[in-house]
């Protein structure tokens, strides 16, 4: 496929990050799946800005997380999913990518099931971009 160029005045488009989580929850029945789906999407959003060196100050960080914590306490998550994942979102306080690449590989244990293939790569791609 060609690419057509931009006029002069355009904006260069953006990528929207992790594609695959948000079509997942797009599909999914309401209830569990969907609830996990958006869970995921939702702290890997966070996390890929921490693997990218994009982070914000600490009291930012740590405000961000609590309001994570806060929207996984009302949602219908599993709790082992609920725990993987509020574990994942703390760990972008610290900074220290060891623990992010442990609990984001907990998480992909832990959604081996409820995932689709695609949603499961783009968490795979998130725990290499940590690592880097």
């Amino acid at each position: 496929m060609a690419q057509v160029p931009l006029p002069p005045y355009a904006l260069e488009p953006t990528a929207f990050p992790f594609p695959a989580l948000a079509a997942m929850a797009g599909r999914a029945a309401l209830g569990g799946p969907r609830e996990a789906a958006l869970a995921c999407f939702l702290v890997a959003r966070i996390v890929g800005e921490f693997a990218d060196g994009q982070q914000l100050a600490t009291d930012q960080q740590r405000a961000r997380v609590q309001g994570v914590r806060h929207w996984l306490g009302a949602a219908a998550v599993p709790t082992p999913l609920k725990a993987a994942l509020t574990r994942l979102a703390e760990s972008t306080v610290s900074g220290d990518r060891e623990v992010a690449k442990s609990a984001i590989d907990s998480v992909i244990a832990v959604t081996a099931n409820q995932l689709d293939p695609g949603a499961r790569l783009e968490l795979s791609r998130l725990a290499q971009a940590i690592v880097k």
